[in-house]
């Protein structure tokens, strides 16, 4: 680390401090700690939030969407790399949000009508903005922050006689009340009681409950991929069953066939690893989210209502192993093929190699027969020989005659018989190692 001297402290400064120069680095990991900061929400206040699904390539076009918005409204636009944007319109406040998946929308409008979710904080931003939204809509909710405890007619009229879930919340200090449901706007409504909250506190208690609408909606992405894979699954297992059983029977399987079906089976399923593999981490990570977020509300039983934290288990955790049983399926799968792909490359080497042994045994009757053969067919060369030389001995002995060089022709020839067979016998064998030093 180089610390370097900032000359206006160095004239201004007898001491001669030393300042630091801040690299970029530093600059921004220290500004992603400030990102996203708590608002801050009064009692007597209307929230609308909502949360889109939108991929890199929509990024632009939803910047651009909200910048229409920002001049529509005459206000300074976000800068184009911003990751988050807060500013107050006419009548209500934006928090803009950008996070790896989606991106968050939060109107916040101070007032609260008589009649429940009559009056929503985005009644001010036009319905053209609303249709041209970029990404999919995965959550919408209605959030009402009130002193007043309501009654139970006016719980069921707000939420349109569904089921109402409610707990006491931050240490007894908050009464909230919502169905998880989606309402005939389109959105889900929450409605929180409280006096005693601070406003510092009430915001943090409403980006909680925002955080745990969108988060289980999010971990919930991977439901409908995991019920659409578990057929193709299942008929990945019961085709390996069949191999196995294939493997074990006595009767003779056609090894190359059953292997080129093993690799199909392995490569099928490496697919479906891969595919799933990030939406299915992301709902284990935001699971998790959802659970740290209920356990900060702090939940205390409330009279006649079954508590937040219930039925987000009770209906959130089935979705979520669900995910978990198919990926947990998947990998003891690919380990079963492996296995079985193992075992059936053992089996075909053991065959190749039987089919070797009994190659090499056959090629070792052919060496034998080939050399018994050669053997015979010396000796028959070597009575050859002799017999063509025992004609030019004839011949031989015919001249010498014909000059009355009187000669036993009879007793030369049979001297000359084993003479030559010696002869040409030891002249065949020296050939013969000659011929294998030469290729040796």
């Amino acid at each position: 680390m180089t610390i370097q001297l900032n000359k206006e402290a160095a004239v201004g400064n007898t001491k001669n401090t030393p300042r630091l120069w801040v690299s970029e680095t530093r600059q921004n990991l220290g500004q992603e700690l400030h990102n996203r900061p708590s608002v801050e929400i009064a009692t007597g206040t209307s929230i609308s939030h909502i949360a889109v699904r939108i991929n890199q390539d929509q990024r632009v076009q939803e910047l651009k969407q909200l910048c229409s918005l920002c001049a529509r409204y005459n206000v300074p636009p976000p800068e184009p790399d911003a990751c988050c944007y807060y500013q107050s319109f006419t009548g209500f406040e934006i928090r803009w949000e950008r996070h790896l998946e989606f991106s968050s929308y939060t109107f916040i409008r101070k007032g609260v009508s008589e009649a429940l979710f009559d009056s929503f904080a985005i009644e001010f931003v036009p319905q053209q903005w609303f249709d041209e939204l970029v990404g999919d809509l995965v959550s919408a909710v209605n959030v009402i922050l009130s002193a007043e405890p309501p009654s139970d007619e006016l719980l069921c009229q707000a939420f349109e006689n569904h089921q109402v879930l409610g707990s006491t919340v931050s240490s007894g200090r908050a009464n909230v009340f919502t169905s998880f449901r989606i309402h005939s706007d389109g959105f889900s409504r929450v409605y929180i009681q409280t006096s005693v909250l601070n406003t510092y506190q009430a915001g943090r208690l409403v980006q909680r409950l925002l955080e745990i609408e969108t988060y289980q909606m999010m971990a919930l992405l991977s439901l409908p991929i995991a019920k659409a894979l578990s057929a193709d699954v299942a008929q990945i297992e019961q085709r390996l069953v069949g191999i196995n059983q294939s493997m074990a029977s006595i009767n003779e399987a056609d090894d190359g066939e059953m292997l080129s079906t093993l690799s199909h089976l392995a490569s099928q399923t490496e697919q479906i690893l891969a595919d799933i593999s990030y939406r299915f981490s992301a709902t284990d990570a935001y699971y998790e989210l959802v659970c740290s977020r209920i356990s900060q509300l702090k939940e205390q039983e409330l009279s006649h209502k079954e508590r937040l934290s219930e039925f987000v288990t009770r209906r959130l955790s089935p979705g979520v192993k669900t995910c978990q049983a198919l990926t947990r399926r998947l990998d003891a799968l690919t380990s079963r093929i492996e296995r079985a792909s193992g075992l059936l490359r053992t089996r075909v080497d053991l065959s190749i190699e039987q089919q070797n042994q009994k190659l090499l045994a056959a090629i070792n009757r052919r060496g034998e027969v080939q050399l018994r053969l050669q053997q015979i067919v010396e000796g028959v060369s070597i009575v050859a020989i002799v017999y063509y030389s025992m004609s030019l001995l004839d011949y031989v002995l015919n001249a010498f005659a014909s000059v009355n060089l009187a000669l036993d022709k009879i007793l030369v020839k049979g001297v000359a018989v084993p003479t030559l067979l010696l002869f040409t016998w030891l002249l065949m064998r020296f050939l013969l190692r000659a011929i294998k030093k030469q290729f040796q």
